[in-house]
C-alpha cells in the first residue's frame, strides 16, 4: 500500500495523451485512402506518421504493463483484478492489429498502390474502435483507481520512462501533439516540472512543431479535434 503521507497521482496528463491517440488514429484511415495511386512521396509521409503514433502508443502501453497493472493488482481490492485483466487483453488485441498494420505498411509505403492502401486502411478501421473503447474504459474504470493507489512519484516515473523512449529532438513535437487539445491548467503543470531552461520556450516550440508537422501530414495546422472521450 502507499503511505498516507505521500501525494497520490494526478492522471490528467493521461487524458491529454488519450485525446491525442483518439484524434491521430481516427484520422489515419482517411489519410491512407487520400494518397493518390503511385504518389510515393505522400505515402512515405503518411507511413512515417503511422509509425510515429504507433510507436508512441506501444511505449505508452508498455509502461502501463510494466508499472501500472502490477501496482494496482498488489494494492487494490479483489474487484480490481477483472478490470486490469480486461486492460491487458485489450492491449494484446491492439498489439495484434498493430502487427497487422506493420506487415502491410512497407508494401504500401513503397508502391502507394490503392490495393495495398485499402488493406492497410481496413486494418486501421478495425483498430480505431477497439482503441477508443480501451481508452474510454481506462478513463472510466482505471484512472480513479490510479489516483487512489499510485503515488505521484510513481506516476511521474512511469510517464518519464515512457517519454525517454523518444529522441530528445522530437520532444517539442510530441508535447505539441498532446497540448493541441490539452487543458491549459494541465499544460502549465507539466511545464512546471520540466528543466528550468526549457520552461519559457517549450509551449511556443511545441505549438510551432505541431503546426508545421500537421501541415505536412494533414494539410492543415488545425486538424479536426476530438475533444476528449468519444
Amino acid at each position: 500500500m502507499t503511505s498516507v503521507d505521500e501525494p497520490l497521482a494526478d492522471t490528467r496528463d493521461m487524458l491529454m495523451a488519450h485525446t491525442m491517440f483518439r484524434r491521430e488514429f481516427s484520422l489515419l484511415p482517411g489519410l491512407v485512402r487520400g494518397v493518390a495511386a503511385g504518389d510515393n512521396a505522400r505515402s512515405q509521409i503518411i507511413a512515417e506518421h503511422i509509425e510515429l503514433v504507433e510507436n508512441t502508443l506501444h511505449h505508452h502501453h508498455t509502461s502501463e504493463d510494466k508499472h501500472l497493472w502490477p501496482r494496482l493488482l498488489e494494492r487494490g481490492s479483489a474487484e480490481i483484478a477483472p478490470v486490469v485483466h480486461v486492460m491487458e487483453d485489450q492491449h494484446q488485441a491492439i498489439a495484434d492489429l498493430i502487427d497487422e498494420v506493420k506487415a502491410t505498411l512497407p508494401t504500401w509505403r513503397d508502391s502507394a498502390a490503392p490495393e495495398s492502401g485499402e488493406v492497410l486502411a481496413n486494418a486501421l478501421d478495425r483498430m480505431v474502435p477497439l482503441l477508443v473503447e480501451h481508452l474510454n474504459l481506462e478513463e472510466e474504470r482505471v484512472l480513479p483507481l490510479v489516483e487512489k493507489y499510485v503515488t505521484a512519484a510513481e506516476w511521474g516515473g512511469m510517464v518519464n520512462e515512457g517519454a525517454s523512449a523518444a529522441p530528445p529532438e522530437s520532444l517539442p513535437l510530441m508535447f505539441g501533439l498532446m497540448a493541441y487539445e490539452g487543458d491549459p491548467e494541465v499544460i502549465q503543470e507539466i511545464v512546471s516540472h520540466m528543466p528550468p531552461e526549457v520552461r519559457p520556450v517549450i509551449e511556443e516550440l511545441a505549438a510551432q512543431a505541431f503546426a508545421s508537422y500537421s501541415e505536412r501530414v494533414h494539410g492543415t495546422a488545425t486538424p479536426p479535434r476530438v475533444g476528449g472521450r468519444a
